[in-house]
């Protein structure tokens, strides 16, 4: 070990070098940190014939106007001068300079050093670290190593490209000397950053695990202590390829730095970014199942493994969420392995250890698919129906009362002729009972519902709930959904039934035929929990433009033009915090905020006049009635699961998707009695294939009781067609209970297409007459 005499007196604070690995450099010039603050100013140099690090001169320097630190002594050139012309400047020792790497060679952008040992100097021929090292002259290296079989070049470009954050940031970032900006553009050359990971996919594996260890050694210890933006930019750049350790490292950052990392994510390109998102998801899919276990350490070595690809994953849902429209859907970060994982484990022990170290995929719900989120509610609701159910069953037992098996089940007995009333009345005294599984009988008709009525049942009632004569609900034609009529009312116990219907309708996993715009989901869940606290103000959301543009895009244009205009806001509208609203006829004025009638709108004030009309609109104006509706629902689906849900995911569960796919529906029909290729099976298809999405509509509707598709798509339902043994001249048949259709055998494609439409245009009730 030699101590370091340069003038700046590193040596004297104790840094010392190991003479051997300095040895081609001048000695003055051999600690680490005077190399350090050489390589911190010399970035900007393009070319550099030979530098001799000296406390004073810089002999033969040619370069573009570049100012550097040698010691304590700062250095200015330009590219005219010679060695005799270049002076030394004193200067203060600069600060804020971390950790950086202990090599000799000089890999930096935008400019070749030629004062390198021989072997890297030979090496660097090879590959030169600069921005204009493109596309083409990489794959060209990649296939000269593939053809002579030697990847000895390749493996060294790698293994000092990625030896320390230092060099990365010289190769990957286009201007050196710009200060790492959280706002403004990264300066990272993402097309370079593709380019040289894109090639490293097609070196052997041998070649990929050496130089992964490599890089996952040199993190492990370049990522200790404290953490520059520098080195923020260089791992946002190392993420970009997915490794544990990697991933450890995130879970160690403070919120700062996690937040530096996001605004960076948002940065990366729309591919790298899914890209980035699929390997993640593959890492955490292959150490859950993987192929070859004998290929992994074993789980109990590796438990922080997952953890920590999960929470760097949560990072890229967060820079995901932070922008509209969002980088990708929130689809794409679904993980469809953790279905066939045991999910009802991951949702006890969340519910049981909330927020204590223990991991559960439930603490970060974006990574579970919705298919899987259905499982969990519909385990969770059976489960708390089988709760309840054995607790009226104790109680009959201990009042020495006989049970009955009525008491099971929330029987519902209502007339066609008052649907909706005899409903409310029945909904209202068996509060008791919603949670218990639902019966459905309609007075005067002789059916047993096995599930078919209960369906009916939904549908009809939503029909007449939702007609505009009814008057609870307005139609917009121009976003084609429903939204809460803002007229006051006495009784808002029919607002509650509604969502008492919702309620059920997904603890018993029946899709509805209900036109809401997102902003009302959003709205269901604030807060997904019901506040123990009743003065705690429910279903009130933060609201912007676009929700109104999902509901009534008129009005929320003339709001946009409003927030664009050129002219004077407050003479050309002459319009104050005041808006008008027609009820029964009558005209009612509401003050946006106090004394609003008497404040103008103007240019300085039109965004708060802007926000405060559509908070008045989508929160106020109708807090009573969604109040009511809250509690409905959530007086049903009191559940921790609701945590799990993304507003879009309580649409999807609620209504199921309109969009039929009847090839789908083919693929996965079962048959019985029947052959998919015999000829009545074929005339079906073709008929059914050619008919217009209403009577396909009418199809769904009449052989299953709803003419949505659930969450897991038509495989779903279970679809069978059976044979029925009776006459051709009878019509088909639907069991809605079993989502069967028992199809006679006509003898011809036409006489099959007239019987079905007739049977489907006719399918309310129990029984045709």
């Amino acid at each position: 070990m030699a101590g370091c005499k340069a003038p700046c007196g590193a040596g004297q604070a104790g840094w010392e070098v190991p003479s051997g690995r300095w040895r081609e450099l001048p000695p003055r010039a051999s600690c680490r940190l005077c190399q350090r603050r050489a390589r911190e100013r010399c970035r900007a140099v393009n070319h550099i014939s030979r530098c001799h690090f000296s406390s004073r001169t810089v002999s033969l320097f040619k370069a573009r106007q570049a100012s550097f630190l040698v010691g304590n002594t700062q250095v200015e050139c330009n590219p005219s001068d010679d060695a005799s012309s270049i002076k030394g400047l004193p200067c203060t020792e600069e600060k804020g300079i971390g950790k950086r790497s202990k090599k000799s060679v000089f890999y930096f952008q935008q400019f070749h050093h030629n004062y390198q040992p021989k072997e890297r100097r030979h090496r660097k021929q090879k590959f030169t670290h600069t921005t204009c090292y493109t596309k083409h002259q990489k794959w060209d290296d990649i296939e000269k190593a593939k053809s002579s079989g030697d990847w000895k070049a390749v493996h060294d470009f790698y293994s000092t490209t990625f030896d320390s954050f230092l060099e990365i940031n010289a190769v990957f970032k286009v201007d050196v000397n710009s200060p790492f900006n959280t706002t403004e553009d990264s300066g990272i050359n993402a097309k370079f950053v593709n380019v040289v990971y894109d090639a490293l996919l097609n070196t052997p594996q041998d070649v990929q695990k050496s130089v992964l260890k490599g890089i996952i050694n040199g993190l492990l210890q370049e990522w200790k202590g404290p953490r520059t933006k520098d080195d923020l930019r260089a791992y946002c750049i190392l993420l970009q390829q997915i490794f544990p350790s990697r991933c450890a490292c995130v879970d160690n950052t403070t919120s700062h730095e996690r937040s530096v990392l996001l605004l960076e994510k948002i940065r990366i390109s729309q591919r790298r970014f899914k890209q980035v998102v699929d390997r993640l998801l593959q890492f955490i899919s292959l150490r859950l199942f993987p192929a070859k276990p004998e290929e992994f350490p074993p789980m109990v070595k590796c438990t922080w493994w997952i953890p920590s690809a999960t929470k760097v994953l949560a990072l890229f849902n967060a820079a995901n969420s932070l922008i509209s429209p969002p980088i990708i859907s929130y689809t794409d970060f679904y993980n469809s392995t953790l279905d066939h994982i045991d999910l009802m484990e991951e949702y006890h022990n969340w519910q049981c250890y909330g927020n204590s170290h223990r991991f559960s995929f439930c603490q970060y719900p974006f990574i579970i698919s919705i298919a899987a989120k259905k499982v969990i509610i519909q385990r969770d609701s059976e489960q708390q129906m089988i709760s309840i159910a054995r607790q009226s069953l104790v109680d009959k037992v201990s009042r020495r009362q006989k049970p009955d098996m009525n008491m099971l089940f929330l029987n519902v007995k209502v007339r066609r002729t008052h649907l909706v009333s005899d409903s409310l009345d029945e909904l209202t005294r068996k509060r008791a009972d919603l949670k218990k599984k639902l019966k459905v009988t309609f007075v005067g008709e002789a059916g047993l519902d096995m599930g078919g009525l209960t369906k009916e049942w939904f549908l009809l009632l939503i029909r007449q709930i939702f007609h505009p004569d009814y008057g609870m609900f307005t139609y917009h034609k121009d976003s084609h959904c429903h939204w809460f009529s803002s007229f006051k009312c006495d009784n808002y116990s029919e607002f509650r039934l509604v969502g008492a219907l919702m309620g059920l309708a997904v603890y018993n996993s029946i899709t509805l035929d209900i036109r809401f715009p997102p902003c009302c989901y959003k709205k269901l869940l604030s807060p997904p929990i019901v506040p123990c606290d009743h003065n705690t103000l429910v279903g009130i959301c933060d609201v912007t433009l676009d929700d109104l543009f999902q509901i009534m895009p008129e009005l929320a244009h003339g709001l946009s033009e409003l927030l664009s205009y050129e002219g004077n806001v407050e003479e050309d509208f002459y319009s104050t915090f005041q808006v008008f609203q027609e009820e029964f006829g009558v005209i009612k004025s509401y003050n946006l905020k106090p004394n609003g009638d008497k404040i103008p709108v103007t240019n300085q004030n039109r965004k708060e006049y802007v926000q405060l009309y559509v908070d008045f609109l989508l929160n106020k104006s109708i807090y009573k009635q969604f109040a009511a509706f809250y509690y409905g629902f959530h007086s049903v689906c009191a559940s921790y699961a609701l945590l799990l849900l993304r507003p879009e995911e309580v649409e999807i569960l609620v209504c199921g998707s309109p969009e039929l796919d009847m090839s789908a529906l083919q693929r996965s029909t079962q048959y019985e009695g029947y052959q998919k290729t015999d000829v009545t099976i074929r005339y079906f298809w073709d008929v059914v294939l050619g008919f217009s999405l209403d009577l396909q509509k009418k199809l769904l509707h009449f052989a299953t009781g709803s003419d949505r598709v659930p969450v897991g798509g038509m495989a779903d339902l279970n679809f069978k067609i059976s044979k029925s043994e009776t006459s051709t001249n009878w019509l088909p048949v639907a069991h809605t209970c079993f989502n069967q259709l028992c199809l006679p055998p006509y003898k011809n494609k036409k006489e099959l297409k007239q019987k079905l439409i007739i049977g489907i245009s006719n399918a309310e009730g129990f029984g045709l007459e």
